[in-house]
């Protein structure tokens, strides 16, 4: 880890020097996560280079790292220096970019296309993309529990890993995943359909500031608040994901609009029409918003984070 440290402290010691805007935030943070993933990934020249070479396109396929961002976002309002925490925001995106490459599989979602690029079993075929989703998501673990073994406060890295790993879990994002495969097709109520994308989507996300407040050290309550902002947030960015598919084009979103509707799939437009769903999105950014408010200006990042997710057109 200590070649690592020193290649990216440079970038990652910048996040918080000056309350920087979201956007110097967010552009330090990404090359900082960027330059731990690029060490942690195998080589995609090494044995078996076509499983490492699948992985490998599919996490530099140009993501947002939002889930990083909150995580550091959060953990900056405890502690000035972020650069410790850089493998669970790398973990994290690890098991995010997992989750896509299985979702884009014929058996799921069957998209030819993520992020304007060939999803991973366009080009690698089914078998690899498996294999490279299994493999992100034991990478992930594996840059939770060696930083967990190496770095200080190893009890506040295994609850992090812990809040992580239900979050991906049967109870959070493979069982929303399971809960939105058996509703194509189906009427759902509105509260049933909160509920799958609270696991499927928010899961993660709220893990990413429950983990950021964990790592940093927060109290029970800040802990508690802090992830309620997460859970808020990951179902305003589902709310928003449904009215790109109906609205975004193919050059915002990297993929063709209207695969959900294609599917037959419920989702929050079919529930609310488009300006309802709009409403409901930034109810739920305010209801975010209001959870940080104890918090301050610490929290502008994070603020700022809840805006961008509402307002994003990718």
């Amino acid at each position: 880890m200590d070649e690592v440290d020193r290649d990216t402290r440079g970038a990652v010691t910048t996040l918080s020097a000056d309350r920087a805007s979201l956007d110097e935030f967010a552009q330090h943070a990404r090359e900082a996560v960027d330059g731990w993933l690029d060490r942690a990934l195998p080589p995609a020249a090494s044995e078996p280079a076509t499983l490492h070479s699948a992985m490998r396109h599919s996490v530099f396929a140009g993501g947002k790292r939002i889930r990083p961002l909150l995580l550091l976002a959060t953990a900056e309002i405890f502690e000035d220096d972020l650069e410790p925490l850089l493998p669970a925001a790398a973990a994290l995106e690890l098991i995010h970019t997992y989750s896509l490459i299985h979702d884009d599989l014929p058996a799921f979602d069957d998209d030819d296309l993520r992020r304007g690029r060939p999803t991973c079993h366009k080009l690698f075929g089914d078998a690899v993309a498996i294999l490279a989703g299994d493999a992100l998501q034991t990478l992930a673990f594996e840059q939770l529990t060696c930083a967990a073994a190496a770095l200080e406060h190893p009890r506040r890295w295994l609850a992090a890993s812990a809040a992580i790993a239900r979050a991906a879990g049967s109870i959070g994002m493979c069982g929303g995943q399971c809960l939105d495969i058996e509703a194509s097709g189906r009427a759902l109520e509105f509260e049933d359909l909160r509920s799958v994308h609270a696991a499927k989507t928010g899961a993660l996300l709220a893990a990413s500031t429950e983990a950021g407040a964990l790592l940093a050290g927060a109290d029970a309550d800040a802990t508690a608040r802090l992830a309620g902002f997460g859970r808020t947030v990951g179902l305003a960015f589902q709310v928003v994901d449904d009215l790109l598919d109906v609205e975004g084009t193919l050059e915002e979103l990297g993929k063709p609009p209207g695969s959900d509707s294609g599917r037959d799939q419920p989702t929050f437009v079919t529930h609310l029409g488009l300006d309802g769903a709009r409403r409901e999105a930034e109810d739920l950014r305010d209801q975010a918003l209001e959870l940080l408010a104890p918090f301050g200006g610490a929290a502008q990042h994070l603020h700022a984070l809840a805006n961008l997710i509402v307002e994003r057109r990718a």
